[in-house]
């Protein structure tokens, strides 16, 4: 009997499965060109909460930046972020594993666990928020207070559909969807464009960094999934570059245009979507928005299953990916409304995912991934890794503490007071926890390969 290929070994895959395996010890098919690839990052890129995000980039009312401060911001803070997710996008094309299952090189396969479950948290209140996001745009469209329910269950049933065929999903993507929300943004473009909006920042750029750093964190936040589709990428050329200039230009666009309407929306979130429906047709094309916003839930649960697959390789992907749609799609029905905390939560497990891309880009390129890592299952701990990490973490925290509770955000400026720091404008935690780490790291190669 021929024994199954192996997990690191994905040059036998053949092009003729067209789908993901449904179990991780499957090498996968190359089938995602830079064409696919484009088009899945570009629909990534584009979301509505992007739209709403851009007041993050604004700043506070009568602190506003200039317009074109906060888009220098949006493009710098993009590019740089989505370089860093073209980082982990190559590093799937060239293993032919999952996310996490990538970290078992990193970590070793038990010590990959802890940031499996950090992502698994992650994936589920995302997936939970896109879908609650899906159903109050629909209602916004539909211009109904009720029905939130039935919007929510059929984002669910849409996105869990989509998970169980995740290939010949990216393919309609490719195909169809995306011209459409180019269709779209173009006409919103235009329409919100010619009505002429206010500048209240006029000549202002102090806060330029902290939005940049803003944006930087949410270009980095697909890092922890972006291999679970890169992974079947034909080149790694492609998957970088795909990837790249697929969220790139997708994400600037989407915030510069949300930056527009909120500048006419008198600098308020909530109002946003009325000046998109304000426009001739506008509840058609912001239809085509809403619909298409199932792929931000799609690409959470399904990585969430992948994620999951690192934990238990030989469980069936559709029986992962169709449980945790319907888990999703249950919490989405019971959560109305999200606090604080709930964002800060989402946050701090975020804050998880910068360092760790530096010690795991450093480690694969000039440390131990370049004599090959162990990604089987019998892959061992490797102890001093935790390092860097945990120094890359414990950097972002001190120069941005995330707010989940008093006693955590104490702790953090405490210690700040204590060495007599107080954080600056051009102090950005996302870069500053990126490159303590990757420093690091770097240092524990050159011991090693000396010892």
């Amino acid at each position: 009997m021929t024994a199954a290929p192996t997990l690191t070994d994905p040059s036998t895959a053949a092009l003729a499965r067209p789908e993901a395996p449904l179990t991780l010890d499957t090498a996968p098919p190359r089938t995602l060109g830079i064409r696919d690839q484009f088009a899945l990052w570009a629909n990534l890129g584009v979301s509505l909460i992007g739209f709403t995000s851009a007041a993050t980039v604004l700043g506070a009312p009568g602190a506003e930046l200039s317009f074109t401060a906060a888009v220098t911001a949006i493009v710098v803070g993009t590019v740089i972020g989505t370089a860093m997710l073209g980082v982990a996008a190559v590093i799937g094309a060239r293993t032919g594993a999952p996310a996490m299952a990538v970290l078992r090189g990193l970590f070793g396969t038990r010590l990959s666990y802890v940031p499996t479950v950090l992502n698994i948290a992650q994936c589920i209140g995302w997936g939970v928020y896109e879908l609650t996001v899906i159903a109050m745009g629909a209602q916004t469209v539909s211009g109904t207070e009720g029905w939130r329910w039935l919007f929510v269950v059929l984002a669910g049933a849409l996105t869990t559909v989509l998970t169980i065929w995740p290939l010949g999903s990216i393919a309609v993507l490719r195909k169809y969807v995306a011209a459409a929300v180019g269709v779209a943004m173009v006409y919103f473009t235009v329409q919100l464009g010619r009505q002429g909006f206010p500048d209240p920042g006029a000549g202002n750029w102090t806060g330029f960094l902290h939005a940049t750093d803003a944006i930087i964190a949410v270009s980095i936040s697909f890092v922890p999934l972006a291999a679970d589709y890169t992974r079947h990428s034909r080149t790694p050329g492609a998957s970088f570059w795909g990837t790249f200039s697929g969220y790139t230009v997708a994400q600037v666009w989407c915030y510069v245009l949300g930056l527009i309407a909120l500048l006419q929306s008198e600098g308020d979130p909530s109002k946003i979507f009325s000046s998109f429906t304000g426009v001739a047709a506008g509840w058609a094309f912001l239809l085509v928005l809403v619909l298409r916003e199932t792929d931000q839930s799609f690409a959470n649960v399904y990585s969430t299953a992948m994620s999951i697959h690192n934990l238990f390789p030989k469980v069936d992907r559709r029986l992962l990916t169709g449980g945790i749609g319907v888990l999703t799609t249950a919490l989405a029905l019971q959560i109305h409304e999200f606090s604080d905390s709930y964002y800060a939560f989402l946050g701090l497990i975020g804050s998880v995912f910068v360092p760790l891309l530096a010690v795991l880009a450093v480690d694969y390129f000039f440390g131990a991934g370049r004599r090959g890592w162990n990604l089987e299952q019998d892959a061992p701990a490797r102890w001093l890794m935790l390092l860097p990490w945990v120094l890359g973490f414990a950097t972002y925290q001190f120069l941005a503490p995330t707010a989940i509770a008093g006693w955590w955000t104490d702790f953090w400026t405490n210690a700040q007071s204590a060495v007599h720091f107080t954080p600056q404008e051009w102090s950005s935690a996302s870069l500053f926890s990126f490159l303590v780490p990757a420093l690091v790291t770097w240092a524990l190669t050159l011991v090693r390969k000396e010892s």
